[in-house]
């Protein structure tokens, strides 16, 4: 670790840590008061490809407009890199810390060791997508990697953050915005159905979709309180069936027990978020923090700040993982969009006549008159409104005939407003803000501006007569100094000068980034001088103190030399192991049946390891979980034991079986993307990999034949696609609190999605849902060119399979391997499978 002092011991509250889709965004993040700003530059290597994102030139500005008003700049690039795209990364890497970046969030340890190899002098954090949730797992980070940073899963609680914190490592832990459904790092949904995986900035959000629990004949079971029977079948799928669809999490009423607990930077999400959500959702933040810095409680300035959080973007809002909590209450299930602030109800609608509007008719073409009809919607206010305020008027009846409307002027709660809207509404029809014209008009004040906030100097001005005119600048944080000289200062012809007159025009700095907070002037009687001359002296001070505090940023082409070669290969690489047919199964029964159909190595969970444990055939190895918080360790950690085979999910795990000597096989949602990442992980232990399915055939093959240690595929099976805290089968409202007891958890429910397709769902014993792929992988078609490569380790995933369908599938993956060997081709794609990421890959 670098060892430098941590944002919450020197500031004894954590970093506010906002996003920046690009320069506007940047702009509002930096005006509403954030200490530090995350972005991406370019739109190729960070996890939110799709926000407008930076170039050089204007991220170089942002750099310097953050530096000299005291904040920081972090680059994302937090995902899967290529092996072929390593080089480019690296170089955006290098290119991003000279022109102005103070730290890189990264999810792939390959690029990890690349940059901690290369540059050690960078700052680099652990993004959340490489799902690290314990302190062993961070600890990992710290020894193993020498980071400055850990952002922690935003499932945490604040018992476990303060177990972590005592590790002596920075944490980010989130703080506002959108949650995924999924652990963050472990999800495939996206690039599974559609190519677009979150784990390359790609994510199509399926999570927000309506679906349909179903039984095992395909019947929708009744999601209680959702009022899709009496609405049209165009409406299905509205009025909660959002069964993957969290609130948005907010902790600003808790920013006390989050310092408390360790927390060193606090994360507001939104890099695809308008300017005006991020200057309202910062402002917020800021306003907390510092009264919380000064201990101070205003109920009314909290409030305040809840409404401008409410009139942001939001799916209402949760707490719940703060308390060690993920049931209903952080669900949105009846809507995934913005809900706003409530603010009254319709008591009156009049019809007004027709407005008829022309349109067309420019350039020879045909004039049209369009008919639109209107309305006066007359709404009673609870909370106050603002002229221009975007309000949304919901029918309770029937929600999905909502439409929106204007207020036209400020009013008071207590008071009726009319609006004008496009039809008549219903009584009673709920009214909410969903945005708040003054956040747009004050991030649009900002957007273009090179200034945007200033940084608070003391001031030192000495006129004595006879010598130079001196003004000093020092910024009240302590991070520069400069002084400049002028003029001698000689006696008045006419007027004498005063403080007050110097106080005046050495403070006038307002096209600079600097503000006086304190002064200090020494002056001799009877000095005179000309204002123009003195105005001269404070914009050279001025510019000597943005001089040295942009200074270490200046410095570092001489620190960082020429663009390196990067070889990836390693100097060994392949193995010569013989293919293996695995098996990953649920029940003895399965695991028997599997070795009868062919297979020699056989997985299972850990937990039903433990269900069980002297009904396994001897041999089977531990499949651990892709989750490992602190509460884990007690079911999870018996199973790591010295040299002994177990396939791991988590670093905390590889990080106990490289400590304890034994042979831990990387699982696939640890992702190995590229050569780096494969070599990085056998130095940290790893016996055996897993490759991810986001690979293509290609991609699989380069990574098999550098391997220093057996690699494996899955060849047959539903891939896992998501992994929740929360259990899905809650939305039937039939909870029991006692997992091992739960019918419904039990049978074989599935989700439908818009399309018809069914995805499995399956809740462990300790409430966490996994899904599964709506289609089965077949890669056994290929089994000649993985086995030619050195992937020796074929898997069928048979987590949803009976003994029956585990003996089938096993067996036709058994044979496919004994084709290979005899020189023949395996057997064709098996009907209804997919080849998945194979020959299609994600970009």
């Amino acid at each position: 670790m670098s060892g430098r002092a941590t944002f919450l011991e020197t500031h004894g509250v954590p970093e506010l840590l906002a996003p920046a889709g690009g320069p506007e965004p940047f702009n509002a993040a930096l005006a509403a008061g954030a200490d530090a700003i995350y972005c991406g530059l370019g739109n190729d290597f960070n996890a939110r490809r799709g926000a407008k994102n930076f170039d050089d030139e204007s991220f170089s500005a942002a750099c310097r407009r953050a530096h000299l008003a005291g904040a920081r700049v972090y680059v994302t690039v937090n995902v899967a890199i290529s092996t072929e795209e390593m080089p480019r990364v690296l170089e955006l890497v290098r290119r991003a810390w000279l022109l102005g970046a103070d730290a890189f969030i990264i999810q792939d340890w390959g690029l990890m060791a690349q940059i901690r190899r290369t540059w050690p002098q960078i700052e680099t954090h652990v993004s959340t997508q490489a799902n690290v949730q314990d302190a062993r797992g961070v600890a990992w980070c710290r020894d193993v990697w020498g980071v400055d940073r850990v952002t922690l899963s935003r499932e945490l609680s604040l018992a476990e953050i303060s177990r972590i914190a005592e590790e002596g490592v920075e944490l980010e832990c989130f703080g506002h915005g959108a949650l995924c459904f999924c652990y963050s790092g472990v999800c495939l949904m996206s690039s599974l159905a559609g190519g677009r995986s979150a784990n390359r900035g790609l994510c199509a959000q399926p999570c927000r979709l309506p679906y349909d629990l179903v039984d095992e004949k395909g019947r929708v079971l009744e999601i209680p309180g959702v009022p899709t029977q009496g609405l049209p079948e165009k409406n299905r799928g509205v009025g909660g069936t959002r069964l993957l669809c969290p609130k948005d999490y907010c902790t600003v009423d808790h920013l006390a027990e989050m310092r408390d607990a360790g927390v060193g930077s606090l994360k507001v999400e939104g890099r695809m978020k308008a300017p005006d959500y991020v200057f309202s959702v910062v402002g917020a933040y800021r306003d907390a923090l510092d009264a919380l810095a000064a201990g101070e409680q205003d109920e009314v300035a909290a409030t305040a700040r809840h409404r401008r959080l409410r009139r942001a973007f939001n799916r209402d809002f949760t707490e719940s993982y703060l308390w060690g909590h993920s049931d209903n209450d952080m669900m949105s299930y009846e809507r995934s969009n913005n809900r706003g602030e409530v603010v009254g109800e319709v008591v009156g609608s009049r019809q007004l006549e027709d407005a008829v509007v022309r349109r067309g008719g420019g350039n020879g073409g045909r004039e049209r008159m369009r008919r639109h009809t209107r309305a006066d919607v007359d709404v009673r206010l609870t909370a106050p409104v603002g002229a221009g305020d975007l309000l949304e008027i919901r029918p309770v009846d029937d929600p999905t005939q909502f439409l929106t409307a204007n207020a036209v002027a400020d009013a008071p709660a207590g008071a009726v407003i009319t609006c004008r809207a496009a039809r008549p509404m219903p009584d009673g029809s709920v009214v909410r803000v969903i945005r708040s014209q003054r956040a747009l008009d004050d991030a649009a004040r900002v957007a273009d501006k090179d200034v945007v906030r200033r940084r608070p100097v003391r001031v030192r001005v000495v006129a004595r007569l006879g010598v130079p005119f001196k003004v000093e600048l020092e910024c009240v944080d302590g991070a520069a100094a400069a002084r400049a000289e002028g003029f001698v200062v000689e006696p008045a012809q006419t007027r004498a000068v005063c403080v007050e007159d110097l106080v005046e025009h050495v403070g006038r700095m307002g096209q600079s980034p600097f503000e006086p907070v304190g002064w200090e002037v020494e002056l001799d009687p009877g000095c005179g001088m000309g204002f123009s001359a003195v105005h001269k002296v404070r914009a050279e001070a001025c510019r000597l103190l943005e001089e040295a505090l942009l200074a270490p940023y200046a410095e570092r082409a001489l620190l960082i030399g020429d663009s390196p070669q990067f070889t990836d290969a390693p100097a060994v690489g392949g193995t010569s192991a013989e293919p293996e047919v695995c098996a990953l199964v649920t029940c003895p029964e399965c695991a028997e049946a599997a070795l009868a159909a062919g297979a020699t190595r056989v997985y299972a969970p850990a937990d039903e390891l433990a269900e069980r444990p002297d009904a396994w055939p001897e041999g089977t190895v531990p499949w651990l979980d892709e989750i490992c918080r602190e509460g884990d360790h007690a079911r999870l950690d018996p199973w790591v034991r010295a040299e002994e085979p177990v396939a791991v999910g988590n670093v905390s795990e590889l990080a106990l079986a490289a400590a304890c000597g034994a042979l831990p096989e990387v699982r696939s949602c640890i992702p190995v993307h590229n050569v780096s990442a494969l070599a990085a992980l056998e130095d940290a232990g790893a016996a055996g990999v897993w490759l991810s399915p986001e690979l293509t055939l290609d991609e699989v093959c380069a990574l098999a034949r550098a391997a220093r240690v057996p690699v494996g595929l899955s060849v047959f099976g539903r891939e896992r696609v998501m992994t929740s805290e929360h259990c899905v089968l809650q939305a039937l409202d039939q909870c029991v609190h006692d997992c091992r007891r739960c019918a419904l958890r039990r049978r074989r429910l599935s989700l439908r999605n818009i399309d018809g397709r069914e995805l499995p769902v399956r809740t462990d014993v300790n409430g966490r849902s996994r899904i599964f792929s709506a289609s089965p992988l077949d890669a056994t078609p290929q089994a000649t060119e993985l086995i030619a490569a050195g992937v020796s380790r074929l898997l069928v995933d048979g987590q949803l399979m009976d003994s029956a369908e585990v003996s089938a599938v096993v067996a036709r993956v058994a044979r496919a391997v004994e084709a290979v060997r005899d020189g023949r081709r395996p057997a064709s794609r098996a009907s209804g499978a997919t080849s998945g990421h194979l020959f299609a890959g994600i970009g």
